[in-house]
């Protein structure tokens, strides 16, 4: 469809139902929060009106807010003010809380979802955070479905901490006494440091960036399984990625096809992969611990991972930089100063144009299709288009087929090369 037109009616701050208590009221980020990019990470929800629950709208509304009111006395921090990087004001100054008209039916807009008109689903621009922690925005459609846009800082919250949020909302809302609460202290693992020199923005972009949303579904996610898979291992089996390395994997090759024709042997490639920290943790942490608990396992690859009979060359070294990332490597993280220079150092050979770097992140199975405010879960989440070149976010597909949708952030000038490429477009079901 073309452009959509969504019409902000109403604003509101919604503030937690009860004080936050003064011993809480200055919530310390960790070294693993500040390293962070100043943005904000989107997460929008579809839910129809014609599910099993007919719920007016306006009454809808009332619960919304009274809800997420409730929710924000367990998830204080999110209603407070990021202050210098370094931790946030708990003074319960609230959230911005928008409400929306938007002038389509909601089957129009998600039989083919365009993900850069998912910004209007949202309150603030992206990379317009400033201090603000959590802003919602509820868009009513005109058949009576709406979405929900929720938008969390960054600096305070990776994806499993936003669906955490999300789904503790959700439980509140259907009267769920068995809600799963947060549970912070993260600055006592990874304590905060001096960042002098190092700006936590370095690889966000003013170019044009294009999102595009590609869908492969569970049987094409399972042929790039054995695709990539390592024929040469002495197992009885091949031995086959996990379906977000063989995506990787296929993404990767392609971009580098097509916008470089071959890989160029003067330039460092890197692929970064965001690797959840809880479980891999010396005890783990709990799923629902709050935070940026996250770190990058950097890839380098090799050239002849893209030639045919060697693809499984480049998925070798994906999992085995990602399980670089164990018990004794996190154990080492909070020598902070050791991993800053590191990112430092990094930063500028990305500034210079030396390293040509690529980043995957994923919701994959986080429950982002568990969130029933009471009326229904989703039909389908999205996420948005961030400031960053060559991204790539999964998600599940919706119905939990297995299948897998990839958000893919690139310049316009290679977005051009890369959604025309023929061989990729061989896994990608048609939208």
């Amino acid at each position: 469809m073309g452009e959509i037109e969504v019409e902000v009616i109403s604003t509101d701050t919604i503030k937690p139902s009860s004080p936050t208590p003064a011993h809480l009221r200055h919530f310390q980020l960790s070294f693993l929060d500040q390293v962070l990019s100043p943005i904000f990470i989107p997460i929008i929800l579809f839910y129809p009106m014609d599910g099993d629950v007919k719920v007016d709208t306006i009454e809808r509304s009332i619960w919304l807010k009274k809800t997420l009111s409730m929710t924000l006395v367990q998830f204080y921090p999110l209603a407070g003010r990021v202050k210098d990087n370094l931790f946030i004001d708990c003074t319960d100054q609230g959230v911005p809380y928008f409400e929306a008209q938007v002038k389509c039916q909601l089957s129009e807009f998600i039989c083919n979802p365009d993900p850069m008109q998912l910004s209007k689903f949202v309150p603030h621009a992206l990379d317009d955070i400033v201090d603000i922690v959590l802003a919602i925005q509820v868009n009513i459609f005109k058949c009576g479905g709406i979405a929900i846009g929720v938008c969390i800082s960054h600096k305070v919250a990776d994806a499993s901490s936003v669906v955490t949020f999300v789904n503790g909302w959700a439980a509140v809302a259907r009267r769920d006494t068995h809600m799963v609460c947060p549970q912070f202290g993260l600055a006592n693992l990874f304590p905060p440091i001096n960042l002098s020199g190092f700006n936590p923005s370095t690889g966000m972009t003013k170019e044009k960036i294009l999102t595009k949303r590609f869908v492969f579904s569970a049987s094409s996610v399972a042929a790039l399984r054995e695709k990539y898979a390592d024929q040469s291992t002495t197992e009885d089996l091949p031995r086959r990625p996990t379906r977000i390395k063989a995506l990787s994997a296929l993404i990767w090759s392609r971009f580098v096809a097509v916008t470089h024709g071959m890989a160029d042997p003067k330039k460092i490639y890197t692929i970064l992969h965001a690797v959840n920290l809880r479980t891999r943790m010396d005890p783990p942490l709990p799923e629902n611990y709050f935070g940026n608990i996250i770190w990058f396992a950097i890839t380098r690859p090799c050239i002849d991972g893209m030639k045919e009979g060697k693809r499984h060359a480049l998925v070798n070294q994906m999992r085995e930089a990602i399980e670089k990332i164990d018990g004794d490597y996190i154990k080492k993280l909070p020598e902070g100063i050791k991993h800053l220079n590191f990112l430092k150092e990094r930063a500028e050979r990305v500034t210079k144009g030396e390293i040509e770097s690529f980043r995957f992140t994923s919701f994959c199975r986080f429950p982002v299709y568990e969130a029933d405010f009471g009326w229904g879960k989703p039909i389908w989440v999205g996420s948005g288009s961030l400031p960053f070149k060559n991204l790539v976010i999964f998600i599940d597909s919706s119905g939990t087929n297995g299948g897998i949708e990839a958000w893919i952030n690139l310049v316009e000038e290679d977005m051009d090369k890369f959604q025309g490429d023929e061989e990729l477009l061989s896994f990608v079901s048609p939208t």
